[in-house]
């Protein structure tokens, strides 16, 4: 069993199934936990190494507390940021993405700040942030 990342994001996303398919497709994520519920449809658990890093999700669970999907067009209230060693996989991965759905907010570009960078919302509701050095 590996360690858990002392920070990690845990996002609400049904179906879970789906989002988990999605991420392994579109980030390359690795499942290291997956906890079906007892109802045999919903995922309980999951935990996903992303880039380096690790996000958890479930599928949502009203019956357990006020947890609820975001509704289409909604503005994000986080977002997941990943960082990359090279401009090329931030271009790659947004490409990926909104192939697979994903709707683009900003499209690849070199910032003022130093960095090629890209946001896009899955599509599920959650918004990524793609960042890589542009030296």
């Amino acid at each position: 069993m590996s360690q858990r990342p002392p920070v990690a994001p845990y996002l609400t996303v049904t179906p879970a199934m789906a989002a988990i398919a999605y991420y392994i497709s579109v980030f390359g994520a690795q499942q290291k936990a997956l906890m079906p519920a007892l109802d045999g449809v919903r995922i309980l658990h999951c935990e996903l190494g992303i880039n380096g890093g690790s996000i958890m999700l479930s599928d949502a669970f009203p019956e357990f507390g006020n947890t609820r999907m975001p509704i289409p067009g909604e503005p994000a209230t986080c977002s997941i940021s990943l960082e990359y060693p090279t401009t090329k996989l931030v271009d790659e991965t947004f490409a990926k993405a909104t192939s697979l759905g994903a709707k683009g907010e900003v499209h690849p570009m070199n910032s003022f700040w130093g960095t090629r960078v890209a946001t896009l919302r899955d599509p599920f509701g959650h918004r990524w942030i793609l960042n890589a050095p542009l030296f």
